[in-house]
């Protein structure tokens, strides 16, 4: 007698065809013909794509393994529509129905059958189907994700013939099919969220050994820890996106299911303790790839808390898709961009320091304004644009620029009296304008308690405590905003702000470096220039401050050192930076 094969977890599929004696009965031949165009069907297309092998066909029947249950609820569910356009051209009586029953479990398996009592199992389930069904045990249930792989109806505890205890059966339909496949209306009242979706799906490994499967959730769960930092980004759960581990599924499909505007996944390898990662992100809506990178590193590093990997690929990927978003605003007519683009463009456009991309940021924040005017986040960036406009010395009337935003901050108060950013930004302007300093004070401090997260409240707390607090305070304020957005697109600007931060304490040395970090990202902001500026003169590089100095005046021809003092108050640092100006030659009216 031969040995028994070696035992393996498998998912075995049964499916029947209804009523197969009474149809035979009536029309043998037209039955059996329909039968064998079913199985070639199945063999030749379904089967194939959904990873199964055909263990064997009864006539009216078949049996097929699988080694992951979504292979064989796929396979169910396609097997199913098969005989859908056939029946509509023939009476109610002749037409052709499939149950199906699925267990995933221990079995004995050879090359030309299997044999257990879990095969049995999956037969006694398909006796309790109705036509059309498909019914799988809980070892099957545990392992598909509702909503992707299917819908289910809980048909509880059945007693089944020569089975020892009751067993638990669910009903699967196709997800198109159910409920979730319906996107939840947002109900009246909830915010607007402008931010660009994306999810991150689980890296697959290019390796099979088990013990490497690991690595791409540690990549996927330290990416979606990295982009979930940036304000300008609404990143999908990880509980979401990890349903799609080991899935076939386009970026599309992915995209569609998670209600996500971008995917990035990718693969990746080991090579002794080295990792080589291939990273995608694609958008989902146009359907192709906009970045894509091949990164390497070492695989102890994904498990430290600051990993120098996942750093470097998170803010690949979130730069790459804001500057694929911010492109589009610059070349498309703003009536066929969605509102997220126009918001982000705006934002981003309105810290690039060029009158012009000023200049279409504020067409850009206008156009969200007029799509969602009772939305209280257009209101507050177009505010901040007013602030910007001053800041970068494109204003011909410092004080009235800084009023708009105050007036244009308040219709985003009166529409959401919480938001942090409308409260941040009313601050920083009355902080500019010097008129009601503590009341400046009292809104930046609510922002940062309302939203101890929001870095934007943080870096105007610090401007604050620069201008009329206390220069350690401002360095604390402008570190820990920085730390809260480590990836934002106006990653310069925060850095300027603790660049100007530690010169108010004057260590020269840390402000320029922090200013040459800030200029490599954005060389026209003026601020960092004039902060570069005046520590250099502090620390005697007499020649470096007339080089910027030259870089300042050509940026800045109309510039006064009265115009200078009028934007910003009388803080200490500023008198100071005055003084260099006026000693390198600036015109004081």
């Amino acid at each position: 007698m031969p040995p028994l094969p070696e035992q393996q977890h498998k998912v075995v599929l049964v499916m029947d065809l209804v009523e197969s004696v009474r149809l035979m009965a009536d029309n043998e031949a037209e039955v059996v013909s329909q039968w064998r165009g079913f199985m070639h069907h199945a063999a030749t297309q379904v089967l194939p794509t959904c990873r199964g092998r055909l263990v064997k066909s009864l006539g009216d029947g078949l049996l097929v393994e699988f080694e992951h249950p979504t292979d064989a609820v796929r396979a169910a569910l396609a097997l199913h529509r098969y005989f859908a356009p056939i029946n509509r051209r023939l009476p109610l009586s002749q037409q052709l129905h499939l149950r199906a029953g699925i267990n995933a479990t221990d079995l004995y398996a050879d090359e030309n059958d299997v044999y257990g009592h879990g095969v049995n199992l999956a037969a006694r389930i398909t006796d309790l189907a109705s036509p059309g069904d498909t019914l799988v045990t809980a070892s099957v249930f545990d392992g598909i994700v509702i909503g992707v792989d299917a819908e289910v109806e809980d048909c509880g505890e059945s007693y089944l013939k020569h089975w020892p205890e009751p067993v638990r059966t669910w009903r699967l339909y196709p997800v198109s099919h159910g409920s979730a496949a319906v996107r939840p209306r947002v109900p009246e009242g909830v915010p607007t969220d402008f931010r660009p979706s994306i999810a991150v799906v689980p890296f697959e490994t290019r390796s099979h050994t088990s013990e490497q499967f690991v690595i791409g959730e540690l990549i996927a769960d330290g990416v979606i820890a990295q982009l979930s930092r940036s304000q300008d980004l609404r990143v999908i759960s990880r509980l979401s996106t990890t349903a799609f581990r080991g899935r076939q599924s386009t970026t599309e499909e992915i995209g569609q299911r998670l209600d996500a505007a971008f995917v990035l996944g990718g693969s990746y390898v080991t090579l002794g303790d080295k990792v080589v990662i291939m990273a995608e992100l694609s958008d989902n809506k146009r359907g192709e790839v906009i970045w894509a990178e091949r990164l390497t590193g070492d695989t102890h590093d994904l498990l430290e808390a600051q990993s120098g990997l996942l750093d470097a690929l998170s803010a690949a990927c979130a730069k790459a898709l804001l500057n694929d978003l911010v492109q589009r605003t610059l070349v498309l007519p703003v009536p066929q961009l969605d509102s997220n683009a126009l918001m982000l463009g705006g934002i981003t456009l309105m810290h690039r320091s060029t009158p012009r991309d000023l200049q279409r940021s504020h067409q850009l924040l206008e156009a969200v304004v007029a799509r969602h005017r009772r939305v209280a986040t257009p209101w507050a960036w177009l505010a901040k644009w007013h602030i910007m406009q001053v800041v970068q010395g494109l204003s011909g009337e410092p004080a009235k620029d800084f009023q708009r935003a105050i007036d244009t901050a308040d219709r985003a108060l009166d529409l959401e009296p919480a938001s942090s950013l409308a409260m941040a930004i009313k601050g920083h302007a009355l902080c500019h304008l010097g008129k009601d300093v503590d009341a400046s004070h009292r809104l930046l401090q609510e922002a940062t308690q309302s939203n101890p997260n929001d870095a934007m409240a943080w870096l105007y707390n610090s401007v604050w405590s620069q201008m009329w607090g206390t220069p350690k305070d401002s360095m604390v304020e402008a570190e820990n905003a920085l730390h809260l957005s480590p990836l934002d697109p106006q990653k310069y600007y925060f850095e300027m702000m603790l660049a100007t931060s530690y010169a108010a304490m004057e260590q020269w040395e840390r402000a320029i470096e922090l200013c040459r970090a800030s200029l490599l990202k954005n060389r026209y902001h003026l601020p960092t220039i004039r902060t570069l500026l005046i520590a250099q003169h502090e620390l005697g590089y007499a020649e470096d401050a007339k080089e910027t100095f030259a870089l300042l005046m050509q940026l800045q021809p109309q510039l006064t050192v009265q115009q200078y003092l009028a934007a910003g108050g009388k803080s200490p640092l500023r008198q100071r930076v005055a003084k260099a100006l006026t000693s390198l030659g600036l015109r004081m009216h």
